[in-house]
């Protein structure tokens, strides 16, 4: 699990580099809130707005997650423990009054951005 990246994926570099052309600033690989033990991919704090850019196997995708074969309760548990913990963080980060972005890593980049831009244009 060494080789596989926590941060500067595909799906994130393209996202990133669209928003960055298109003007926006934001933080890369950072806490929304400094007490709570969960870092977003994109974060726009003035906003309070976070994206998450998700990997279909590592957070359970319903279309394009895989359920592999060999320790299969060893992955079954693991990725279910994903998703909890991601749901959490998503519940507590909106009690603070944060828009969450969830976006799966097969999601069209520009789809994406267009989604993040609409929370941005309508975030206070």
């Amino acid at each position: 699990m060494k080789g596989n990246r926590k941060r500067d994926t595909r799906p994130e570099l393209a996202i990133r580099s669209e928003l960055h052309r298109r003007g926006f600033r934001y933080r890369v690989d950072a806490r929304p809130i400094a007490t709570l033990n969960c870092k977003a991919d994109i974060v726009f704090r003035p906003k309070k707005v976070a994206v998450f850019v998700d990997g279909c196997f590592w957070h359970g995708c319903p279309h394009h997650g895989t359920k592999p074969k060999t320790n299969a309760d060893y992955w079954h548990a693991k990725i279910n423990r994903n998703v909890e913990r991601d749901r959490l963080n998503e519940l507590q980060l909106r009690a603070a009054g944060w828009t969450v972005i969830r976006v799966w890593e097969h999601e069209s980049p520009t789809d994406a951005v267009a989604t993040i831009v609409r929370a941005l244009s309508g975030a206070t």
